[in-house]
C-alpha cells in the first residue's frame, strides 16, 4: 500500500513537471523531451521513448527521442512500413506487443528491434486537431514488460503530448496574429502621417485599398511598412 501511494506521488510529480513545462511561452521540442523523459523515469520497465508525427504528405518523423537506439527503432518501422508506432499513428488507439522478436504482426521489424535490445513495446495514438496526429512510443528492454499499469500511465502521457502540440500551434497562431496586428498598426500610422488623417480614416483608407486591389489587408500593411522602411534607408 505504501509502495503504491509512493508511485502515485511520483506520477503526480511527473505530471506537474510536464504541466510546468507547458506554462507560458513554450519551446515545443523541450516540452516534448520533458514528456518522453518522464515516461521513462516513471513507467516501470520502460527504457526508451519517442514521439512519431505524421505529415500531410504521408511522411512520418521522430521527435524527442530519449536516445539513439529508439531513433533507430522508429526509423526501422518507417523504412519497413510496419510496426507498433506506425499502426498507432495511423490507425489504432493503442498498440502493444509483449514479444517483439516473435510477434507475427511485424515479421520484419520485430526481430530487428529485438536485435537492438528491445523486448516489448507499446504505442499510443494522439491527435491535436485539426492536422497533427502521431504516436507516443514506449520501449522496454524485456519481453512481457507491458501491463495494464503501463498502458494506463502511458495513455496519460500521450494526452500530455496532444496538449503540448495543441498549445504550440495555438501559440504560433497567436504570435502570427500579434505580428499582423502590429504591422497593420504601423501602416495606419504611416497613412495618418502621410495624408494627415485620423486613425479611423487611415484604417478606412487601407481597407478600401485592400478591397479595390483584391489584396489582403495584412499584405497591404506589410508592403506599405516595407516601402516606408526602404525609403528611410535611402
Amino acid at each position: 500500500m505504501i509502495e503504491e501511494q509512493s508511485q502515485h506521488l511520483e506520477i503526480a510529480a511527473a505530471m506537474t513537471e510536464v504541466a510546468a513545462a507547458m506554462t507560458g511561452p513554450t519551446d515545443l521540442a523541450e516540452t516534448l523531451l520533458v514528456i518522453t523523459r518522464c515516461t521513462v523515469d516513471n513507467i516501470p520497465g520502460i527504457v526508451d521513448a519517442s514521439i512519431s508525427i505524421t505529415a500531410r504528405d504521408g511522411r512520418i518523423e521522430t521527435l524527442a527521442p530519449t536516445g539513439p537506439r529508439v531513433t533507430r527503432a522508429d526509423h526501422l518501422q518507417y523504412e519497413l512500413g510496419e510496426g507498433p508506432c506506425l499502426d498507432a499513428a495511423i490507425e489504432d488507439p493503442v498498440v502493444a506487443v509483449n514479444d517483439l522478436a516473435n510477434d507475427p504482426r511485424w515479421p520484419d521489424f520485430g526481430p530487428k528491434a529485438a536485435a537492438l535490445g528491445f523486448g516489448s513495446q507499446v504505442a499510443f495514438q494522439f491527435r491535436a486537431e485539426p492536422h497533427v496526429r502521431g504516436a507516443l512510443n514506449l520501449y522496454a528492454q524485456e519481453p512481457d514488460a507491458i501491463d495494464n499499469d503501463s498502458i494506463q500511465l502511458g495513455s496519460m502521457f500521450a494526452g500530455q503530448v496532444a496538449v503540448a502540440m495543441g498549445w504550440a500551434r495555438q501559440d504560433q497562431t497567436m504570435t502570427e496574429a500579434l505580428a499582423t496586428r502590429n504591422q497593420i498598426g504601423q501602416a495606419v500610422g504611416i497613412v495618418m502621417e502621410r495624408y494627415k488623417l485620423d486613425s479611423d480614416r487611415a484604417f478606412a483608407f487601407l481597407t478600401r485599398l485592400s478591397q479595390t486591389s483584391n489584396t489582403k489587408l495584412n499584405a497591404i500593411a506589410k508592403a506599405l511598412v516595407q516601402q516606408t522602411n526602404d525609403m528611410s534607408q535611402q
